[in-house]
Formats: C-alpha cells, structure tokens, sequence
C-alpha cells in the first residue's frame, strides 16, 4: 500500500488534518456543498497513486538526464535549455512534488535552487512564460512550504522581468533580456504586445507585493488591467494584438485559444485571489462582460450538437476551438456562482457541454488523445483534427478537474482517467513521457514538456484526491497550474487610473508539518 491517507488529506485549511471527519466546504457565493464525508474512496486512492508513480516516472526521468536543465528530450536522453536554462521543469515541479508528499525529490530540488538557479543570463527571455511558470512555480513552493527561499528567488527574477512594464501605456513587451533589461516584441507581431503575454500576470505580482510587502509589482500589472478597462469594448472581447505605445488593439483573431486564453482566466482569478472584496470588483465586472462575449461566439455541431467556442477576426467567425481554449469550462464553473441563480445555471450547463466537447476531442482520434485544435464543419462530421500534434496540454483534464470539484460528478473522474490510460499508453516511454507529432498515427515526438509535471499530472492527481487537498476557496491556480495563497484585498476600490491604499499584510498559511507531510 502507498503513504497512508493521512498526509493526502492534507488540512491546509487551519493546519489540521481531518483524516476520515465530516465537514462544511462552502464555494464561493454562498452556494453550500451538502457535507461531505472524506473517508478515502479506494478506486481514488489507487488512480492516485498511478498518477503518482507517472509523476515520480517523469521525475527521475529529468533528474537522470536532464538535471538543472530546462526541459528534458526522453529519446534522445538529454537535456535542452527552452528557456534559457532557468530549470524550468524543476521549478515547475516544485509544488507537485510537495502536494503528492514526494519529500527527497522536494529537498533534492530545493538544494539546486538554493545553490545553482542564476537568473543573471544573457537571454532573451519570454516575460509570460517566465512569469507564469518560475515566478509562479516559486511563489507557490513558498506558500505551501513556508522556506523563504523561494520567496527571494522569485523577488529575484521578477525583478529582471519589470523593466518590460516600462512603456507609454503600460502594457508591457512581451520579451526581456534577463541580463541586460532591455525589452521588446517579438519581429512577427508586427511592434505588438499579445494580449496574453500582456495581461495575465496579475497573479503572480500580486502575490509577490502581498508577501513582499512592495507595491511596485502590483502596480504594474494592476496597470495594464486599467488601461484594457478605460476602452473596454461592451462585449468583452479584445483582439491578440496590443499597441504598447498606444495601449490600442489592432485588428487581429477574437479568441479564448493561443494568445488570447488566459486574460480572460486571470479576469476571474483576480478576483478570487483579492477574496472578491470591493477592491478586485472590477475583475469581475470585466469578466462578466466578456462572459458575454463569449457566448456569442459559442456554436453548436451537427449531428451531435457539441457546444464549441468560435474566433473572431473582424465580423467573420471562424470555426475552430484550440485544445488551449479546454480551459473555458472549467473557468466558467469557477465563476459561475458569483451569478445569481438562473445566470449560475446557464453558466454551469454550458460549461458542462464545452467540457463533454473537450473530452471528445480526445475520444474522436484513435490514440484517444486530442489534437491541437479542431475544425468544425457543417458536413455532418461534427469535428475534425486541425494541427494533429499533442504536447501532453492538461488543459481539458483542468476544466474536468474544477468540475468534478464544484458539481460532485464522478462522471468526470472516469473521463479524466479515460485521458490519463491514453498518455500512459501512446506517451510513456522507458525514459520519461513525449507528445505525440501525429494524434491518429501516434508517431511521437521527443519533448516532455514542463507543463506536464506542473499542470497534467497536478490535475489527474487532485481529480483523485479529496477536495480538502488544496480547497478552492483558500487556494487560487495559476495558468501553469501552481496554487497561489488567496490573500483578502483591503485596500480601497480602484479610482481614477490608480490603485489606492495598501493591501492586507500578507499571513503565510500553516501547515501541519511546516512544509513537510507527514507519515509516509
């Protein structure tokens, strides 16, 4: 038998654990869950620990050839440096290793960070990316384990990443040297910022002022959000394409995929993150605007009727849902209760047939894993790949994952560990996992992607454990999937253009055994 359920029921709540005890968890909104008792389901109990012996697969994989390096390449066995060298799968790692109670890899990773991780490099680095995946993973290996380590190594690093925010609008470049601080956009946009790289860092900098003490990385990104908000179109929908110098859009896709997807996820997370006070309200309000959005661009297939999320350039809509865009369900349920009742309903059932969707696109290849993006034509075949890779992406077992958590539905249990077979049967090989380049030939691919460890397999492992272990109303997920302490905002509303006052001083949350579980 694996490590006793004690430590998977990890309280986090109040420091206590609650092995096998009946308790209220309340959602956001009032909405009540019925109790619940938490006494371990023994089919839970062993897909967890399947998705843990994939995770520490994955694990020893990268630590036995790709140690410190960025990402590791399982067939031909080595490292590769994808972003700039910054052990970005090890960072990405830290969190899932602690919640799964994996304590030596933990304090294995935790000595290279504390000896080896130098952000002092030469390298053009992307401000998203590194925001979302080291400042967050670090921010998130802080509020779990208490080890200030981890706090001053993500100070660190976002402090090579501001300078980015230092243009007329306030909407950052997207790129910046870590070494030298010099900023810019990349050649193809064209002098233009993408609307996700550009506003979906409010997370991440909130967090490092709330547990800093410093203000100046709140308002930077808290900026941004004001600026999008002074010319916010009625339907809550903005183009990929950003001026920096002007703060304007350009004519550019309307999409809730690639470049667009998490400005609209961080709409919501901001609020929740701020504990939906007065001060994070116009989060919200922007959200639910572009909820409104969203709704005009949602179709439904023939024959099946599967609900699908169009894009947008100019008037014309375009038939095609990124896989990326799998997270639209499970942020819709997120958001869902601070609607009054007929709104959360409407809101809930649509994200239920997006996430049924989801889950048949990777029931419609033969591998039983999703491509990259589908097409919807009116030919009576509801759906058919577009890009055909897979790069092991966890956005549909995430919107299954907030789901099953919010409805209670076993039914996305069984989807989700439907998905997770798939990747052990096409993905798994003797040295770690690899996408596929083809999901209806299953020719692979040689990349094991960070994301996989942080996001994937964070997710299938959660989708299995008690909903003690991380709650949502204490516990808020980034866009790589790292959980981030929710920290109520006391400071005033937002008036003109700037945020006024102080945020609440930051209390880190306790753990049962100070950034150790226990009984193993």
């Amino acid at each position: 038998m694996g490590p006793s359920v004690l430590w998977q029921l990890e309280e986090l709540k109040d420091g206590r654990g609650i092995s096998g005890e009946k308790m209220n968890f309340s959602r956001s909104g009032g909405d009540v869950v019925k109790k619940k008792d938490f006494a371990d389901d023994p089919i839970d109990a062993q897909r967890r620990e399947k998705v843990k012996d994939a995770m520490l697969h994955a694990w020893s994989s990268y630590e036995k050839y790709a140690w410190g390096h960025d990402e590791l390449q399982p067939q031909t066995k080595k490292g590769v440096d994808s972003f700039g060298g910054l052990g970005a799968t090890l960072i990405d790692s830290l969190d899932t290793l602690y919640i799964m109670g994996l304590d030596e890899q933990f304090q294995r990773a935790r000595e290279w960070v504390a000896s080896s991780l130098d952000f002092n490099k030469n390298y053009d680095a992307s401000v998203f990316e590194t925001t979302i995946r080291v400042v967050g993973g670090l921010l998130s290996a802080y509020d779990l384990s208490g080890d200030k380590l981890f706090l001053d190594k993500a100070k660190d690093i976002a402090d090579r990443l501001l300078p980015a925010w230092n243009t007329p609008s306030g909407i950052p470049y997207n790129i910046i040297n870590l070494s030298h601080g010099n900023p810019h956009n990349p050649g193809w946009t064209g002098g233009n910022s993408i609307l996700a790289d550009s506003a979906s860092e409010q997370l991440e900098f909130i967090a490092l002022s709330q547990r800093t003490g410093d203000s100046k990385y709140q308002q930077k990104v808290e900026n941004v959000i004001l600026e999008l908000n002074r010319t916010f179109p009625d339907d809550g929908l903005l183009p990929i394409h950003i001026n920096p110098e002007r703060g304007t859009t350009s004519y550019s896709t309307i999409t809730f995929g690639a470049m667009g997807d998490s400005f609209y996820e961080y709409l919501l997370k901001a609020w929740i993150q701020g504990n939906k006070t007065a001060a994070v309200g116009h989060y919200r309000k922007m959200w639910e605007t572009s909820m409104k959005g969203l709704l005009s661009l949602v179709r439904r297939t023939t024959p099946s009727s599967f609900a699908y999320i169009g894009e947008k350039i100019g008037s014309s809509l375009n038939d095609k849902m990124d896989e990326l865009a799998c997270f639209a369900p499970g942020m819709l349920a997120l958001g869902s209760s601070g609607y009054g009742p007929d709104e959360s309903q409407k809101f809930l059932s649509l994200a239920e047939e997006l996430a049924w969707t989801c889950y048949n696109f990777y029931q419609s290849t033969p591998t039983k894993l999703a491509g990259e993006n589908y097409f919807f034509n009116d030919d009576g075949q509801d759906m058919t790949v577009g890009t055909s890779w897979n790069i092991l992406r966890p956005e549909t077992v995430e919107s299954l994952f907030y789901l099953w958590r919010l409805t209670g539905n076993k039914t996305y249990q069984e989807w989700g560990w439907n998905i997770f077979q798939a990747f052990e049967k096409n993905s798994r090989i003797e040295s770690g996992y690899v996408g596929l380049k083809d999901v209806n030939t299953g020719v692979q691919d040689d990349m094991m992607q960070s994301f996989f460890l942080a996001e994937t397999l964070k997710y299938l492992y959660l989708l299995f454990s008690p909903s003690s272990l991380i709650p949502l109303d204490e516990w808020v997920f980034n866009t790589e999937a790292h959980p981030i302490k929710i920290v109520s905002r006391n400071d005033r509303a937002v008036s003109s253009g700037r945020s006024v006052g102080q945020t609440k001083s930051y209390r880190r949350p306790r753990t049962r055994r100070e950034g150790r579980f226990g009984n193993k």
